[in-house]
């Protein structure tokens, strides 16, 4: 049996990370961040990629595809490949992205939508400087949010656009509360 996937986009400071740690808990679905698995690897000792990934995230930049998508595909191969249900956060960011996964995940996976968290980019900015107070992340300074907004605008909206063309988009007002963005993700959810 093919694993199921959800894909989860939105900005950075959107709430994916905080949305995706309630559908977790809620429906069983099993969170793959494709950020924390780029970190987890940056810091792995012996990586041959940790020096090229913090190259990449430093500057807001995409990580090669390659490397996510095979960080992807093992992080789901240790879990339950067979009955596995997974909600990838932060990915495909891009049309190489998106090709890449085509490539190595075409057709062995159940792709059910794309879960969008929709919000504006003043917000955004808010939520990430105030949690680079405590994150200890490199990437969550001014200039590299903006960046990273710039990026996300480029080249994941594009994305999501094919989504929604597909019929496969859910889009989610994340300018809200938690628990008003989790009212409406939980009915969604409850439709699969």
């Amino acid at each position: 049996m093919a694993p199921s996937v959800v894909f989860v986009l939105g900005g950075p400071g959107a709430g994916k990370g905080t949305q995706c740690d309630l559908i977790e808990k809620e429906f069983g679905f099993m969170h793959l961040s494709a950020g924390d698995l780029l970190r987890e690897e940056r810091n792995r000792e012996g990586s041959e990629y940790g020096d090229l990934i913090e190259k990449y995230i430093r500057e807001g930049a995409i990580v090669p595809v390659e490397i996510t998508v095979n960080l992807l595909k093992r992080a789901m191969e240790k879990r339950d490949w067979e009955h596995g249900k997974f909600l990838i956060d932060g990915f495909p960011r891009n049309e190489d992205n998106l090709d890449g996964w085509e490539r190595v995940l075409g057709g062995k996976v159940d792709e059910k939508f794309c879960l969008f968290f929709d919000c504006p980019e003043d917000v955004m900015e808010k939520r990430l400087l105030s949690r680079g107070k405590t994150s200890g992340r490199s990437d969550d300074n001014l200039e590299s949010i903006r960046k990273r907004f710039r990026t996300y605008e480029a080249e994941t909206r594009p994305i999501i656009e094919r989504f929604k063309a597909k019929g496969k988009e859910r889009r989610v007002n994340a300018d809200r509360s938690v628990d008003e963005v989790w009212s409406d993700v939980k009915d969604i959810f409850e439709k699969i």
